[in-house]
């Protein structure tokens, strides 16, 4: 047994040695420490955000493409209904050019019964009975002149009453298609406005997320997913730089949905894995497909015909790559909910686990 003041000794020596920590163990604590925050952090991100965002600016567009289609169509509509008027109107033109027409004769009957009055030659002689050819050629030209005043008063009332008519339904017609223009219009503009704001919010959570766009307030052109139809007019291989989205991942790009869609199936995958899904290609132009092409042949597409020209398609590393792998047992499981999954033909024809597209219509988180 130590004597009482060796026993101190040793107690003082293994309080401080219990203080000393070895220089590898205390980097490789502050190192797991940072990696911890680093993923409580990634955790507070919701990429069903960011799916919702996109899902809203897509319903959001939808609604303002059906509501300028229906201004169209009225504008259409009243384009039709004002040449309808327009034709009436030169039908009730024409009737009445006709109306003047028929006034003639009775004005030259007027005319000849100043000359040769009735009273005179006509009514008197043949009440006194004392009646010629010229008394009655005078009666019969009183009757003639009476039946056409007659008909002309009467077909004079029938064209009032049309120009009335259809004066008043030209102003109803205008009155109406005015109105319907007006309430139109404020809807196109107010689901314009909408829109806009969608695409704002979900440029600016792309850029919180690390994509390189816009960060001035404008929408992104190249990632706003209202553009990913406009994407798609261009060839194979052939879409401009500018209406790709860039990923996370530097140097890679896709067309502005699935780029969306990858980003945040990546933050969903960096939730498990804590670390982004990694990737090794991307879009690739004409030039790079024929690259890739001769230089493995059997394992790309003829070029100008690969998903991957159509900004639709991405290949993975990271473990991913290994097929049956924990992070390819997970893409499996969870791709689908972002629009992304592993072609049939990937599986043996050839075999490439790396490689997964991107379909829309297969996006099944809510």
């Amino acid at each position: 047994m130590p004597p009482p003041r060796s026993a101190g000794l040793i107690a003082v020596v293994m309080a401080v040695t219990s203080l000393v920590v070895v220089p590898g163990r205390a980097e490789a604590g502050v190192r797991q420490s940072v990696r911890t925050a680093r993923v409580a952090e990634v955790a507070d991100k919701d990429p069903a955000k960011l799916t919702e965002l996109r899902k809203q600016a897509e319903k959001s567009a939808q609604e303002l493409e059906e509501a300028t289609k229906a201004l169209e169509k009225r504008r259409a509509d009243i384009a039709a209904a004002e040449k309808e008027l327009k034709a009436k109107l030169q039908t009730l033109q024409q009737a009445e050019q006709k109306l003047a027409e028929s006034r003639q004769p009775v004005a030259r009957l007027v005319e000849l019964m100043y000359q040769q009055p009735v009273v005179t030659n006509g009514v008197m002689p043949f009440l006194s009975g004392d009646s010629n050819a010229d008394t009655l050629r005078a009666m019969a030209n009183v009757s003639q002149m009476v039946s056409e005043r007659q008909a002309s008063v009467e077909q004079v009332a029938v064209l009032a009453r049309e120009s009335q008519r259809m004066a008043a339904e030209a102003q109803e017609i205008r009155a109406g298609n005015l109105l319907a223009e007006a309430q139109l219009s404020a809807e196109v503009d107010m689901l314009r406005k909408r829109s806009d704001k969608v695409v704002k919010s979900l440029t600016q959570a792309l850029v919180k997320m690390g994509i390189k766009v816009d960060k001035v307030g404008r929408a992104a052109f190249s990632c706003n997913p209202l553009r990913a139809a406009t994407a798609g007019n261009y060839p194979n291989g052939l879409i401009p730089s500018a209406m790709l989205c860039p990923l996370q991942q530097k140097g890679h790009s896709l067309r502005a949905d699935a780029a969306i869609a990858f980003v945040s199936l990546s933050e969903a995958y960096r939730r498990q894995f804590g670390r982004p899904i990694c990737v090794t290609d991307a879009y690739r132009n004409l030039a790079e497909q024929q690259s890739v092409y001769y230089r493995r042949p059997g394992f790309a597409a003829v070029p100008g015909r690969s998903n991957h020209g159509l900004g639709l398609a991405v290949d993975l590393c990271g473990g991913v790559e290994r097929f049956r792998s924990p992070e390819f047992v997970w893409m499996e499981r969870n791709s689908k909910k972002y629009g992304w999954f592993h072609p049939d033909w990937a599986y043996s024809s050839p075999f490439e686990p790396w490689h997964w597209e991107y379909d829309p219509k297969i996006d099944t988180l809510p």
